[in-house]
């Protein structure tokens, strides 16, 4: 089996004894929730609808019809198109905004809302960067009592681009992460 089958399969089931012969890097992502249930079941939802896509990545405008609509409404809306003759993004200038601001600014830019975009960049693995690289993979999850819940991920190490992993977890209803290795 593949990395992208052995997700899927984690997705569906939780880790079973072909994973104990690995021992990868995990980390434990703890969270808080009205019913954690809940989002553990919509997280794994939105990844069963996204794992496993690698000869078949749909395009832009058919991801609102393959995944939850409750994970589409939660992402914040596209960009717009510039305006003709606007200028073009400036990468430069943004990592000197990015730099300059504080540990708590930089927290706080991370908490917003990603584009459904930007989310799906993560996982596609036709783009450079994409999908065969997002730096974590699904090993379990569950609630821990009353409000309280985890998920497990497989990592290549701590830190790592747990961005996208945050965002799920956030647009399914989780709040108050929290990280350990």
């Amino acid at each position: 089996m593949g990395i992208a089958e052995d997700e899927l399969r984690r997705l569906r089931s939780g880790p079973g004894p072909e994973d104990d012969r690995a021992r990868p890097f995990l980390v434990r992502v703890r969270f808080t929730a009205a019913d954690p249930a809940r989002v553990v079941a919509g997280a794994r939802a939105v990844l069963r609808s996204v794992v496993g896509r690698t000869d078949d990545w749909p395009a832009a405008e058919q991801w609102p019809q393959l995944l939850p609509a409750w994970f589409v409404r939660r992402c914040a809306p596209e960009p717009v198109e510039p305006e003709p003759g606007a200028p073009p993004f400036d990468a430069e200038e943004w990592l000197r905004q990015w730099r300059a601001m504080t540990p708590e600014q930089r927290a706080a830019a991370d908490r917003e809302p990603w584009t459904l975009s930007d989310w799906l960049h993560c996982f596609d693995p036709t783009e450079d960067g994409g999908g065969g690289d997002r730096g974590w993979w699904w090993w379990h999850a569950g609630t821990d009592g009353p409000g309280t819940g985890r998920v497990q991920v497989e990592t290549t190490g701590w830190p790592f681009g747990s961005g996208s992993l945050r965002w799920l977890i956030e647009a399914a209803g989780g709040t108050d992460l929290t990280w350990s290795p």
